[in-house]
């Protein structure tokens, strides 16, 4: 399944954020696919596409963010795959 995570930093926090990143890299868990992924620095606002086939995994990876980072996980389908069950 792909997710759109919404990620909202803590405080504008984005060093401390940086810092664990650089120090730990994204800390995913078996079974979760990174995909792509754009900021909006202005509001301290993340996006990222992932993978995973069910959504407990992502909570892991929370888990290990969510001092910092404030989350919203939704599931989603491509437009190509959505349409093609319209048929």
């Amino acid at each position: 399944m792909l997710f759109m995570v919404m990620e909202r930093f803590r405080n504008g926090n984005t060093k401390a954020i940086g810092e664990r990143f650089a120090r730990e890299g994204r800390m995913l868990p078996a079974g979760v696919v990174y995909h792509v992924s754009w900021l909006d620095a202005a509001a301290g606002r993340c996006f990222q596409v992932m993978e995973a086939e069910r959504v407990e995994l992502l909570e892991e990876w929370v888990a290990r963010w969510e001092d910092l980072v404030e989350f919203e996980i939704v599931p989603v389908v491509t437009s190509a795959e959505f349409w093609a069950k319209k048929d």
